[in-house]
């Protein structure tokens, strides 16, 4: 069964996501294209979902009120996502409200009925060309606030710099420097309207829907991912943020897992996993986010298996670190 794309529109508010995401809606109805919908908002009014559901009411659409997908209503999200697949789209865009963090949103990816149903095929953040400079001062007073914004940036394989018509060429020269600082990965376009050229993202899924291989221009760090998606065109993702498995073949120890996220540390955002621990009867469910990792007993798992968040990773690099570390003979699974 192949997985199905999703995309993640990131970027403060205002910057221009709904119309981005209407423009999305739109080329998948030319080109015939099965998409789903799931909108995350603040209040409790529905601005954004109206709009869709108004100018697009033939559309797949799941809505998430009042809160943040990666909050307070990061719980409902695996709910709404189950809705979505059950509908079989051919993609999945996630428009974000303006102060969710994309990495964290990923891990509702995990959940063992996503694993082989999901991947995330790109992070677009848009920009607010008229603003854009001033997030730190106009935020200055919510440091957490300041370092979401940050990370919807630094994580972003696109970065669409919007209401380019409102900015002047020294200010865009500045707006391009800042980004190219924090993210010299990132694919960046300078536009108004959220006008920007979107048929590649198409193209892409259309070869995976036939299975063709996928012609795309990549500079040369992307050149072997592009390779090893004309091999496995429907496994393969061009987001930054990559999740993988590693299936556990034996009970494993606590420490050893620790010392594992210790040692690798630095490409790893979190990790989510259905473990045998050594010594105990029980499964356990272990949570790693940042420097903690917790370990609770369930019964929910019917199997075991330990899933990698990360940025910019050496897949089988971390394989070999955790076969050593663990003693386990875990098989990479894309």
């Amino acid at each position: 069964m192949a997985k199905i794309p999703v995309f993640i529109l990131s970027g403060f508010l205002g910057s221009g996501k709904t119309t981005l995401l209407l423009r999305l809606l739109e080329e998948c109805s030319r080109r015939q294209i099965k998409p789903a919908v799931l909108m995350n908002e603040l209040g409790s009014t529905d601005t954004d979902g109206a709009i869709i559901s108004n100018e697009r009411n033939e559309q797949i659409i799941e809505k998430l009120l009042d809160g943040c997908i990666c909050c307070n209503k990061k719980s409902e999200v695996v709910e709404s996502m189950e809705k979505l697949v059950l509908q079989k789209p051919d993609v999945i865009f996630i428009e974000l409200t303006g102060v969710a963090n994309p990495e964290e949103v990923v891990d509702s990816f995990t959940e063992p009925q996503f694993i082989e149903r999901l991947y995330l095929e790109r992070v677009i953040t848009i920009l607010d060309a008229e603003n854009v400079l001033e997030y730190n001062s106009i935020f200055e007073a919510d440091r957490h606030l300041v370092e979401t914004v940050r990370r919807q940036t630094e994580v972003a394989d696109w970065l669409v710099i919007n209401k380019i018509d409102l900015a002047d060429s020294a200010r865009k020269a500045k707006i391009k420097k800042m980004l190219k600082k924090q993210n010299d990965e990132a694919e960046i376009y300078f536009t108004s309207y959220s006008a920007v050229n979107i048929e590649p993202l198409f193209d892409k899924i259309k070869n995976r829907s036939s299975n063709d291989a996928i012609k795309v221009k990549v500079n040369i760090k992307r050149m072997k991912q592009e390779q090893d998606q004309t091999k496995a065109p429907h496994k393969r993702s061009f987001s930054r943020i990559q999740t993988f498995s590693l299936p556990i073949s034996k009970p494993v120890r606590e420490k050893d897992v620790e010392k594992f996220f210790k040692k690798c540390k630095a490409n790893i955002l979190r990790a989510k996993g259905y473990l045998a621990v050594d010594g105990k009867k029980e499964t356990y469910l272990m949570q790693h986010v940042v420097k903690r990792t917790n370990w609770e007993p369930t019964n929910d798992a019917e199997q075991h298996y330990l899933v990698i968040i990360g940025i910019d990773i050496d897949k089988e690099d971390l394989t070999k670190q955790w076969n050593k570390i663990t003693k386990c003979q875990a098989t990479l699974v894309n």
